[in-house]
C-alpha cells in the first residue's frame, strides 16, 4: 500500500513539474518575443514589431487561460469530471479576447443520468446582453422559473425547470466575467448551485484582472 501511495505521489509530482516547466518555457518565449518586438520598433520595422508583439500577446492569453482552468471545481462526491477544454477548439488554452473566449468542463453523475457543464467566459459580447438581466429585477421576474440567489454576498441567477430536470446558474463578475453551470437530468437544482459555490471565483478574478 505504501509503495502504491508513493508511486501515485511521485506521478503527481512529475506531472506538476512538467506543467510548471512548460509554463516557464512559454514565459521565456514571451520575453524573447517582447524583446525582439522592442528591437524591431527601435529599428522602425513597425510591421515586424507588431507581429512579434501579437505573438507575445497570444502566448500571454494561453498562460492566463491555463491558470484560470486550474480554478474549475473538482468533481463533487458521486460525480466524475472531464478535462477543462476551450469552447470551440481543443485544449484549455482558449485565447481570451482573441479567438475562443470560453473554457468549459463537463461533470457526470456516477449513479444517475445527471450532467453538469461548467462554463467561463471573459470579455465575450454575450456578457453585455446578460448584464442587463442581472441589473433589472423586472426582467428577472418576467422570466419563467428564474430567481435570484445568493453566492456569498453576491447575487446569481438560477433557472430551474423541475419537469425537465434542467438547471442553469449564472454569475457575473466585474461586468466582464460570466460563470455558468448548466445541468440536465437533475433531481434538484442543488448540484448546479453547489458546484458554482465550490468554484474558486476569487482566483478567477485575480487571474483575469486587468
Amino acid at each position: 500500500m505504501k509503495r502504491s501511495v508513493l508511486l501515485l505521489t511521485s506521478g503527481a509530482l512529475v506531472a506538476s513539474l512538467g506543467t510548471l516547466t512548460a509554463a516557464k518555457v512559454q514565459a521565456d518565449e514571451v520575453i524573447e518575443q517582447i524583446e525582439l518586438g522592442l528591437e524591431l520598433y527601435q529599428e522602425e520595422e513597425y510591421g515586424a514589431a507588431i507581429t512579434e508583439l501579437e505573438f507575445a500577446i497570444n502566448d500571454l492569453r494561453k498562460l492566463m487561460s491555463g491558470r484560470i482552468a486550474e480554478t474549475f471545481p473538482e468533481a463533487p462526491e458521486g460525480w466524475s469530471a472531464g478535462e477543462v477544454a476551450s469552447g470551440g477548439s481543443s485544449g484549455a488554452a482558449a485565447m481570451f479576447g482573441g479567438g475562443s473566449s470560453m473554457l468549459e468542463r463537463e461533470y457526470r453523475q456516477e449513479a444517475g443520468n445527471g450532467t453538469l457543464q461548467a462554463q467561463l467566459m471573459i470579455d465575450n459580447p454575450m456578457i453585455q446582453a446578460m448584464s442587463a438581466m442581472f441589473n433589472n429585477p423586472a426582467l428577472i421576474a418576467a422570466q419563467p422559473n428564474m430567481e435570484r440567489i445568493r453566492i456569498g454576498r453576491d447575487s446569481a441567477l438560477l433557472k430551474w425547470e423541475p419537469e425537465r430536470g434542467n438547471a442553469e446558474v449564472s454569475f457575473l463578475m466585474d461586468g466582464r466575467i460570466l460563470v455558468q453551470i448548466n445541468g440536465q437530468g437533475l433531481e434538484s437544482q442543488e448540484p448546479a448551485v453547489e458546484l458554482l459555490k465550490a468554484w474558486d471565483l476569487e482566483a478567477v478574478r485575480e487571474q483575469a484582472a486587468r
